[in-house]
C-alpha cells in the first residue's frame, strides 16, 4: 500500500470521526432544547448524554484498531524470539501453545449396513450415505 493512499485513508477516517462528533453534538443540543422546553422529559436528558458518546465512537474504534494492529506487530516480532507476553508483561490473547494435542477419537459402534425391521428403506439409504461421508472424513484426517 502506498504512503499516499494510507495518508488519504487516515484523513478520511479522521474526517468521518470529526463529522460524526459534530452531527451528534448537534443532535445533543437539539435534545437539550427539547428537555428545556415545557414538554421536555428525562428521556430527552438521557439523549443529551447519549449523543456525544455516539459521536465519539468512530474515533474510539479508529484508536482501538490501531492499538490492536500495533500489538499484533509486536507479537509477530516477539514471536520469533519465543516470547509469549507483550512488552507490558501481559499474556497475549489468542496465542496457542507450540503443540496442540490431536483430539482422541471416541469409541464408535460400526453402523450396520442392513436396515432394522422398523426402519424404512429411504432412512437406511440416508444413514449409509452419512456413514460413507464419515468414512471419507476419517481418511482425510
Amino acid at each position: 500500500m502506498s504512503p499516499s493512499s494510507t495518508t488519504a485513508r487516515r484523513l478520511a477516517i479522521v474526517g468521518v470521526s470529526v463529522l460524526s462528533l459534530v452531527i451528534c453534538c448537534g443532535l445533543a443540543w437539539w435534545q437539550w432544547e427539547r428537555y428545556s422546553s415545557a414538554g421536555g422529559t428525562f428521556q430527552n436528558l438521557g439523549y443529551v448524554l447519549q449523543w456525544p458518546l455516539f459521536g465519539l465512537f468512530p474515533a474510539f474504534m479508529f484508536w482501538r484498531i490501531r492499538r490492536l494492529s500495533r500489538q499484533a506487530k509486536e507479537a509477530e516480532q516477539h514471536g520469533a524470539s519465543g516470547g509469549d507476553t507483550t512488552s507490558s508483561g501481559r499474556a497475549e490473547w489468542g496465542r496457542r501453545p507450540a503443540e496442540v494435542p490431536a483430539p482422541r477419537p471416541a469409541a464408535r459402534q460400526a453402523p450396520s449396513s442392513e436396515p432394522a425391521d422398523d426402519e424404512d428403506e429411504e432412512l437406511a439409504a440416508y444413514n449409509r450415505y452419512l456413514a460413507e461421508l464419515n468414512a471419507r472424513d476419517q481418511e482425510v484426517t
